[in-house]
């Protein structure tokens, strides 16, 4: 893309801000929201997309990106819309981590694998990207995570529809935006108080 791609933006190679919470948040629930929710995404494994006569799946041969592929294709040969919600699954997983889909350098070195390995060990500090430096809040990243692997559950049965996902999304946004506010009223409601005090020790006129 002109600006360039996603993952130029979220380590800020582009020459601007890396991008913070609320702004990866959005993009997410735009790309999930889609035309009827339905994630339009680029390079996820199709060669053709088309539906077959009355089929709800696709059944052709795939090429495309390592790593974004249902892995229940490799089994059925099919690609359905759940198919679609495994892929927006691991974007969802970059803009959260900020970790490449496969590191070689990693101990895991696919994506998928890294983040369980690190929710075992249930430190949400340790799976968001550093690149925020702690500025999200821990309910709302918490919850997108929650989504991200519930969207690459390996049974596609399992994983949401994209209506699900841009709702839950949005809730992501709302608790973050909350907290937000809830912060500035403190820090507001602090300075105050401050104020106030530094009135009430000022020593009276004679």
């Amino acid at each position: 893309m002109e600006n360039g791609n996603l993952k130029e933006h979220l380590s800020g190679k582009r020459g601007g801000s890396v991008l913070n919470w609320s702004s990866r948040l959005k993009i997410a629930i735009e790309t999930a929201l889609g035309q009827h929710f339905e994630a339009k995404l680029a390079d996820f494994g199709l060669s053709r997309s088309f539906l077959v006569g009355s089929k709800t799946h696709v059944s052709t041969n795939v090429a495309g990106t390592l790593g974004y592929l249902d892995p229940e294709y490799y089994r059925k040969h099919w690609l359905t819309e759940k198919s679609d919600v495994y892929s927006f699954g691991i974007v969802l997983l970059e803009i959260i981590t900020g970790q490449p889909v496969i590191e070689q350098s990693r101990e895991n070195s696919y994506i998928v694998e890294w983040a369980k390995s690190m929710l075992a060990n249930g430190d949400i500090e340790s799976i968001m990207d550093p690149n925020l430096h702690r500025d999200y809040d821990t309910g709302s990243s918490w919850k997108a995570l929650e989504l991200a692997m519930l969207c690459i559950n390996p049974s596609s049965t399992e994983r949401p529809n994209m209506t699900r996902v841009a709702h839950e999304l949005n809730e992501c946004l709302e608790i973050y935006n909350l907290s937000r506010r809830k912060s500035q009223e403190t820090s507001s409601t602090n300075s105050m108080g401050h104020s106030i005090t530094c009135i009430s020790d000022t020593p009276s006129a004679r």
